[in-house]
C-alpha cells in the first residue's frame, strides 16, 4: 500500500514539475523560429472574415497579407461574414535595453511609421521583472496566430501559429515570412522553419 501511495506522490510530483516548466504567459506552441498548422480540416471554399484581437499598426499590415494570401487560395474575404478567422499579433521585447521607446509603457514605438496617429502618453512605469529574475527570451519575439472558426456552431477548423526573433523594424517582415510559410501549404498539418528573415 506505502508503494502504490508513494508511486502515486511521485507521478503526481512529475506532473506538477512538467506543467511548471512551461514558459508563463505564452500558450504552448511551436518553438521560438518555427510554425505549426493545425489542419482539422481544409480551409473551405467560402467567404473568411479576418478579424483582429488587437488593433495595432502591425497587426493591421499582417491582416491584410493574410487576406491576400486568403484571395490567392481562391476565398472571398472581408471584415464581417462567413467563417471567421481570429487573428492574434503579439510582439515582445523584454530584453533589458537602454532604448527609450521601450523602457516605459505608452509613447510612439519605434515601429510605428512616420504620419501615425500620436499615441496618448501613459504613465512612465517601467517595464521589467519585479522578481529578480532575468527575462525568458534574449531577443524580442513575434508571434502571429491564426484561428479559423465555422459559422455554425464555432467548431474550430482550422489553426496555425508561428513566431519568430525581431526587432521592432523588422518586426513586420517577420511576421510577412511567417504568414507566407503557414500559407505555402495550409491545407495539411505540420511543423517546422518559420522562414524568419536574419
Amino acid at each position: 500500500m506505502r508503494i502504490a501511495i508513494f508511486a502515486a506522490a511521485l507521478g503526481l510530483l512529475a506532473t506538477t514539475t512538467q506543467a511548471s516548466a512551461q514558459s508563463y504567459g505564452l500558450p504552448p506552441g511551436p518553438k521560438l523560429g518555427e510554425i505549426e498548422v493545425k489542419a482539422y480540416q481544409k480551409i473551405p471554399k467560402t467567404k473568411v472574415a479576418v478579424q483582429l484581437t488587437s488593433d495595432t499598426h502591425l497587426s493591421r499590415e499582417l491582416r491584410r497579407e493574410v487576406m491576400t494570401r486568403l484571395s490567392k487560395r481562391g476565398n472571398e474575404v472581408g471584415f464581417s461574414g462567413g467563417n471567421v478567422m481570429r487573428m492574434d499579433v503579439s510582439y515582445f521585447d523584454f530584453t533589458d535595453s537602454s532604448r527609450g521607446d521601450y523602457s516605459t509603457q505608452g509613447g510612439q514605438p519605434s515601429y510605428a511609421p512616420p504620419g501615425s496617429n500620436p499615441r496618448m502618453d501613459l504613465p512612465s512605469n517601467a517595464i521589467r521583472r519585479r522578481d529578480g529574475l532575468s527575462s525568458p527570451t534574449s531577443v524580442p519575439t513575434l508571434r502571429v496566430t491564426l484561428t479559423l472558426y465555422s459559422t455554425d456552431g464555432g467548431k474550430v477548423l482550422w489553426a496555425a501559429t508561428g513566431s519568430c526573433g525581431a526587432q521592432a523594424d523588422k518586426a513586420q517582415n517577420a511576421g510577412e515570412a511567417i504568414i507566407n510559410r503557414i500559407f505555402d501549404n495550409a491545407d495539411k498539418s505540420q511543423t517546422g522553419d518559420a522562414g524568419c528573415p536574419l
